[in-house]
């Protein structure tokens, strides 16, 4: 799949067309990047990781690494979520520590969002790093059954022994400085402006401490509840997360309802995918996933747009 179109995907006049919109969820305030097309293949909606926003799917200046436009010029809609607690709904965060509340506040904002636009094949759901709990709690509920698929990447398990002295450290300091050196390796993959996520640093909800502390544990229980196709992506260069085959292998495990586990590496990239130089090419990898889900469930309607002359 490549960014300058196959000859079968139609053009979209508003694949440079990204706003950022509001709507009111139970009375509090929820924001999100938007890029929307006409008559869209799928929906794609993206939630971001801890300590950033939903810009971090839509870098400023950076157009080619962006989700939400390549998306768009490939004919899909694409929502990138402000996580609850995040953007507009900082000033609720308290209010959002139950996970079930996050799970509802999230499904209605996908909801309001898109309102009586055309969705195409369904909603497809993607969630990086700690924005996976978010997406995992999702895919999991019962509403889960009704999305296209899953992609989960930037996280895992089993941390590496590195990791984990660093976060130690950081438990005795208070000093953050070494994760982020991890979170950011290699240097020389991520534009200047935002290694080390300056430009793209966001405050965190209190919530977010118990989300880090306890997915290794919450992880294989949401993972054994899902039914729909799952994609998990490994950046080659992950230094947080053990990436390792036995580490892969065990991850696998874990999905044992899904109709189909895909185990992706990204090569070429750091923990954060959608931000390095590597993006685009990350980013048309699982739209190409997407685009599977969606031709699984509507093949009537990709056969007839085949078939046209």
């Amino acid at each position: 799949m490549s960014a300058e179109g196959t000859g079968l995907l139609p053009e979209h006049s508003a694949v440079d067309t990204v706003v950022t919109r509001e709507v009111e969820v139970a009375g509090i305030r929820m924001s999100a990047l938007c890029a929307e097309v006409a008559d869209p293949r799928a929906v794609l909606v993206a939630v971001h990781g801890g300590a950033t926003t939903a810009r971090y799917f839509d870098l400023p200046d950076r157009p080619s690494l962006s989700l939400l436009r390549i998306g768009a010029r490939l004919g899909f809609t694409v929502l990138a979520l402000d996580r609850p607690g995040y953007g507009a709904s900082e000033p609720w965060g308290e209010l959002f520590d139950e996970p079930q509340r996050r799970v509802d506040a999230t499904y209605a904002a996908i909801d309001a969002l898109l309102g009586t636009s055309e969705r195409g094949a369904g909603v497809f759901l993607a969630g990086h790093s700690a924005g996976c709990d978010l997406a995992a709690r999702m895919a999991a509920d019962d509403r889960g059954a009704e999305l296209l698929g899953l992609e989960l990447a930037g996280t895992g398990v089993d941390k590496r022994p590195e990791a984990i002295r660093v976060i130690e450290k950081i438990r005795k300091t208070g000093r953050a400085g070494g994760i982020r050196e991890l979170l950011w390796f290699p240097q020389d993959s991520y534009p200047p402006e935002v290694l080390g996520g300056r430009s793209l640093t966001s405050g965190t909800p209190g919530y977010e401490v118990s989300v880090v502390h306890d997915w290794p544990t919450d992880f294989p229980t949401l993972a054994a509840r899902m039914r729909v196709p799952v994609r998990v992506t490994d950046a080659e260069y992950e230094q947080v997360w053990r990436t390792d085959p036995a580490a892969r292998a065990g991850i696998a495990e874990l999905f044992t309802a899904t109709s189909r586990f895909v185990n992706n590496v990204q090569y070429g990239c750091g923990h954060n995918l959608s931000v390095g130089y590597g993006a685009a090419a990350y980013h048309l990898g699982l739209l190409s996933f997407v685009e599977e889900c969606a031709l699984r469930s509507t093949p009537a309607r990709y056969r007839s747009e085949v078939e046209e002359p």
